[in-house]
């Protein structure tokens, strides 16, 4: 009989850590003898609560789980495992079919099989091997994954560091726009932290922040460094710098996420601004922090044809525009910023000087 049992198995198991959990003693030292043969990494224990205590402390791939123990069933040992271990391959042992937890609870466990026990174990041992399979594949998966992962990250640095240099070409051309967007970004993620914004939407107001202005790229030198006050036309070329800057970034998918940030960093939230004449809360949400934060700085910056803006008059400018260029909450915040916190201002300032 064993020889025959010994045959169901693929002896290529090296390396796999099974952990039977059984009561009943001789259970555990038949299954140790079987699987032990089969090249599997063994251990057995009679204790479920050493159990729970093993899994916590080492890896195991496969749990071969009796279900009716003492002093508490196969079932609750698995709710306890399910919550620090998602990944663990767990075959549930039965007395009787009808002793098997509900179906419900199986799939809710995430119990991946089950059985009933025998003087013979061509059932459960068929079923380890199918586990092991599974294993296998799911391990294979998970590193053709983190290759990929790892290649997609590199891709998208690689990008990342192209589109910088773009950024770095724009202020290059005016001492007056240096630091900006570092500057804008830095102001756009303390708006939103004090928002509670997820960490996943602070990451894309760093990145719409420091990418908001690439499309300047595009706009002619003599336009974008001109010192006296812009024609109508040479303005309207200006106002085209947010669709340039979506046609240059739409060409990877790791800018997905800024684009409207990009795009709408200039409507105003009564719908005069530019480009799409956006209003209100159809004005995309990180969209609208960023065009305080940036109106912030360019008021804060000195220009050609202007000293940095006092504070005092920064105050009165957002209170003027309050519900007309800025969303009324986002400038209710900014103010507060501004009146009572704004050494954290000063902090991005002078960390990002132009």
């Amino acid at each position: 009989m064993r020889k025959h049992i010994q045959g169901l198995l693929n002896i290529e198991n090296n390396g796999y850590k099974i952990l039977a959990v059984d009561d009943e003693e001789g259970i555990v030292d038949s299954l140790s003898i079987f699987l032990k043969r089969s090249g599997y990494d063994f251990t057995g224990v009679t204790n479920p609560q050493e159990a729970i205590e093993l899994v916590k402390k080492e890896h195991f791939d496969l749990m071969v789980l009796d279900f009716i123990m003492t002093p508490f069933h196969g079932d609750q040992v698995v709710e306890e495992i399910r919550k620090f271990n998602k990944d663990l391959y767990i075959l549930l042992l039965t007395g009787h079919k009808d002793l098997a937890p509900p179906l419900e609870t199986i799939k809710r466990l995430d119990i991946q099989g089950y059985c009933e026990k025998s003087d013979k174990f061509d059932q459960l041992l068929l079923l380890i091997e199918s586990g092991i399979k599974s294993i296998k594949q799911m391990n294979e998966i998970k590193e053709i994954n983190t290759k990929l992962s790892d290649t997609y990250e590199k891709l998208e640095q690689a990008y990342l560091d192209s589109i910088k240099t773009l950024r770095y070409t724009i202020e290059a051309k005016d001492i007056y726009t240096r630091g900006h967007s570092d500057r804008v970004s830095a102001i756009s993620v303390l708006i939103g932290k004090k928002l509670g914004l997820s960490d996943e939407d602070l990451h894309t107001l760093e990145i719409g922040g420091l990418f908001h202005d690439i499309g300047k790229i595009g706009v002619p030198d003599s336009i974008l460094l001109k010192e006296d006050k812009l024609t109508d036309e040479e303005y309207s070329q200006i106002k085209q710098h947010p669709n340039i800057g979506v046609h240059i970034l739409s060409n990877a998918s790791i800018f997905d996420d800024i684009l409207p940030i990009v795009e709408h960093h200039h409507e105003k939230y009564d719908g005069t601004g530019y480009p799409g004449k956006l209003s209100g809360n159809n004005i995309n949400h990180l969209a609208r922090i960023t065009s305080v934060a940036d109106s912030f700085d360019a008021m804060a910056s000195r220009r050609a044809y202007r000293d940095p803006l006092y504070l005092d008059t920064i105050i009165s400018e957002f209170e003027r525009c309050r519900g007309t260029q800025f969303d009324p909450e986002l400038v209710d915040l900014f103010l507060d910023i501004l009146k009572n916190h704004y050494e954290e201002i000063q902090k991005i300032q002078e960390k990002y000087k132009g």
